[in-house]
């Protein structure tokens, strides 16, 4: 069968892929011992980093969900593809060409079409096509200009619509599809895009006379489209026209522009969440360039898991900032995200402008530097939320206050936080106008009494977490049991530290039967001594593990190691083996000395003597191994 992918090919973009920069781009990393990085893992909710990338042995092993594998397992597993879509991916970021074989070993050709390619790579490369054809378009004389005026109007420059790749989407609505239709994508690759529709008459251009943004993932590859209206004669009404979901665009999981902001974000640690994409635009062009904004949806879980996962685990120092328009619409959005605030470890706020202008509006009425105010102007989220609810209530009079305040108590109620729910009662007191804190905290905890809400998870910062995978391998409080692990792990990660003396460890030095497992799969692959350099160690010792073994060989290759630098590595992990090696030789010893008081010396002379000597060499290397433990 053609198709298959060349075994030095793929061995190549094994070697040449850096995980860590793979991951980076999903995930916010930092330092998380020797060699490793940490993070929060995109495969499950967490609020402590159990996410752990290797950049030496090319693997990644979340202690939280046990999930884990290499750069194209990561890949396959963050974008839904197959393993060979995951493999050209890779390979193209790596510059390796791919060479294809048939099942005999024979060369072949790389078939044709999304499924030689790979669905999701043809509807990738249909939209970058298709932004580069909107971008052309928008330089053109005609209609265009109305749409180069549009930008103009908003303070945007043509180097401004270059930087976010904006276009312009002509109006008789097949010249997209003539130009991809050159370009040789089929019309089912047309309409499963999202590119193209499919009417009475065959296919026509989903925009038609519209200003479009190219909304891409946080990879940088362009997905989807955000058109606006420009002319009255447009039969769609809608002021913005959005791509449909499709394999590639998932809207509850894209913000537009954090393919430009996710660095600063990580930087930073803070993310500013805008409502359209030319508030997007104005915020980065005046130096907020952590803003992001919604392609067509309101804020909701997966964007709020996605945010989380750019800021990493800054907790306390970092900030997510909502700004919405002033009016009811804004006030009603920013209560809904107040109830995904504790999706977030951040602090959350709200910037609202006074007049109710959103950022692009602001920026071109007073510049740039007022819209960097309205972001540094912002205020606590709980805040606006209760201050939002009590406006709309006469404080003037009893029954109002009284009113203002069953309103705004649930909302108090459900801050997880007991210190920060008691400071916001006294300011609910005061702003209601009661005056009397013991009433309004009453109120407040009988909220909080009768909800199953976040209050009433007090102590809890989260939802509970999948339970780990369970390795085949006792508890690792046990201390024996953490110097097996150690030993294993130094053998998978450094396995030039060890080459040496771990031919002197038998398979009966480990008393876990999964690191037995283990032990016999790394002398299966040659040992420490025959390790190739880079991840083709650990890929040679998964060739002999199999299922639950395999996870925790996995798992092993990426545990945080307690060192701080290469030298300290060598001394540790000589130690490490000494010592295991050690004790394995003390039961030895003592398994020797039960056998040699158990002989009769006189009726059997020949053998006690054997097993006299047999004592004395196992004494001799227990002595041995005893002193390199203490020597190394």
């Amino acid at each position: 069968m053609p198709g298959l992918i060349h075994p030095d090919d793929l061995r190549a973009v094994k070697e040449r892929v850096r995980i860590d920069e793979v991951v980076a781009e999903q995930v916010t990393l930092r330092p998380g011992g020797v060699g490793s990085f940490k993070g929060l893992c995109p495969f499950h909710d967490e609020r402590t980093p159990s996410f752990t990338v290797r950049p030496a042995v090319g693997r990644w092993h979340c202690f939280g969900c046990g999930e884990g594998g290499d750069a194209i397992e990561f890949v396959r597993r963050i974008d839904g593809t197959t393993f060979t879509e995951a493999v050209e991916r890779l390979a193209e970021r790596a510059g390796v060409q791919l060479r294809y074989v048939d099942d005999g070993g024979r060369p072949g050709k790389r078939p044709a079409g999304a499924q030689g390619a790979g669905q999701r790579q043809r509807l990738l490369e249909a939209h970058r096509a298709a932004e580069a054809f909107y971008a052309g378009q928008l330089e053109q004389p005609g209609p265009a200009e109305t749409a180069r005026r549009f930008l103009a109007e908003r303070g945007f420059s043509r180097e401004a619509a270059a930087r976010f790749g904006v276009g312009f989407a002509p109006a008789g609505g097949e010249a997209l599809l003539r130009h991809l239709r050159a370009a040789g994508f089929t019309e089912e690759e047309l309409t499963t895009s999202g590119l193209a529709g499919q009417g009475q008459r065959g296919l026509y251009d989903r925009f038609r006379g519209r200003l479009v943004w190219p909304i891409r993932d946080v990879s940088g590859h362009t997905v989807a489209f955000g058109a606006r209206r420009l002319f009255d004669d447009d039969r769609i009404d809608a002021k913005y026209l959005n791509s449909p979901e499709t394999p590639v665009y998932k809207k509850s999981q894209a913000l537009y522009g954090l393919d430009l902001a996710k660095r600063d974000i990580a930087r930073t640690k803070q993310v500013v969440v805008v409502e359209g994409y030319t508030d997007v635009m104005a915020c980065h062009l005046a130096g907020v360039t952590t803003a992001v904004a919604t392609c067509g949806t309101a804020f909701g879980e997966e964007h709020a898991r996605i945010v989380q996962r750019m800021l990493g685990d800054a907790a306390g120092s970092a900030e997510v900032v909502f700004t919405f328009d002033g009016d009811a619409a804004g006030q009603k959005a920013a209560l809904r995200a107040f109830e995904l605030e504790e999706r977030f470890t951040a602090q959350t706020y709200v910037a609202v402008e006074p007049s109710g202008q959103d950022p692009c509006d602001l920026r071109l009425s007073a510049g740039d530097a007022a819209v960097a105010a309205l972001v540094a102007g912002r205020v606590p989220l709980f805040e606006f939320a209760i201050r939002s609810t009590i406006s709309r209530f006469d404080l003037g009079s009893e029954a109002g206050r009284l009113a203002a305040l069953d309103a705004a108590a649930p909302i108090v109620a459900g801050i997880r936080d007991s210190g920060l729910r008691q400071r916001y009662a006294v300011n609910l007191d005061r702003w209601t106008g009661f005056l009397d804190e013991r009433f309004v905290l009453d109120r407040v905890r009988r909220h909080a009494g009768g909800r199953g809400g976040r209050a009433g998870r007090e102590g809890r910062s989260a939802a509970p977490e999948p339970a780990p995978a369970a390795p085949p391998a006792p508890a690792v409080n046990d201390a024996v049991v953490q110097l097996e692990r150690w030993v294993l792990a130094c053998v998978l990660q450094a396995p030039w530290v060890v080459a040496d003396d771990f031919a002197g460890l038998a398979a009966d030095a480990f008393g876990a039967p999964g690191h037995r497992a283990v032990h016999d799969a790394v002398t299966a692959a040659g040992g420490p001594l025959e390790a190739p350099q880079g991840p083709g160690w650990v890929e040679a010792v998964l060739e002999y593990a199999d299922g639950p073994v395999a996870g925790l060989v996995q798992e092993l290759a990426v545990a945080e190691l307690p060192v701080t630098d290469e030298e300290e590595m060598e001394r540790w992990g000589r130690s490490l083996v000494a010592t295991l090696a050690g004790q394995a030789a003390t039961r030895a010893v003592a398994d020797a000395k039960r056998r040699l008081w158990s002989i009769d010396a006189s009726a059997h002379p020949q053998e006690y003597q054997e097993a006299s000597a047999e004592l004395f060499r196992l004494e001799a290397a227990r002595r041995a191994w005893q002193e390199r433990a203490q020597g190394s």
